[in-house]
């Protein structure tokens, strides 16, 4: 069975559990925390994937790392990935539990590229326009990239929507190209 699926039952048997004890919004930060940690501390992510340390010592080291810090829903949950040696599907169990979660919610998660900061504003007026042609709520994040040159890139889910400069230019010279083949 691919890692996917494991970890796509995996968020499901979690998000059932969050969503049994009102702790959506709750388990979703704690996820999203231990995968911001896990991705820049990739030593501690290869200490909690080796295959020759022992369970309770991962488990231990976790429990510490995590104290406080953690629900015990979520503390439990790692525990069990630990006991199972699905380790590496901890960070994978993220993307399919806020799926799940937003699902559930009506709502969408939309990647935003732009060359600057967008105003909340901004941020505003393509949640509408976008919630608009696809009838969900959206929830933006924007990332800077000055590559694109202007205007903006929004990705939703596998669909990517292509206002650019850069990507304009792009598409200009692919039709000067396919007009010169003829």
């Amino acid at each position: 069975m691919s890692k996917g699926v494991v970890a796509k039952r995996y968020a499901l048997a979690l998000f059932e559990v969050a969503s049994a004890k009102q702790q959506i919004n709750e388990v979703e930060q704690e996820l999203q925390l231990i995968t911001q940690i896990l991705n820049d501390n990739p030593a501690f992510l290869q200490f909690l994937q080796h295959p020759q340390i022992a369970k309770e010592n991962k488990k231990k080291e976790f429990e510490q790392a995590f104290d406080g810090k953690i629900s015990e829903t979520v503390m439990n949950f790692t525990g069990l990935l630990i006991d199972r040696n699905r380790e590496e599907i901890l960070t994978s169990v993220l993307s399919f539990f806020v799926e799940k979660a937003n699902e559930e919610r009506g709502l969408v998660d939309a990647m935003v590229t732009s060359v600057r900061q967008l105003s909340e504003e901004e941020k505003q007026g393509l949640a509408k326009s976008f919630e608009k042609l696809l009838n969900k709520k959206i929830r933006i994040e924007n990332k800077i990239d000055a590559s694109i040159m202007g205007g903006v890139v929004v990705q939703i889910g596998d669909r990517l929507y292509d206002g650019s400069t850069k990507g304009k230019l792009h598409r200009i010279e692919q039709k000067i190209m396919q007009s010169q083949v003829r």
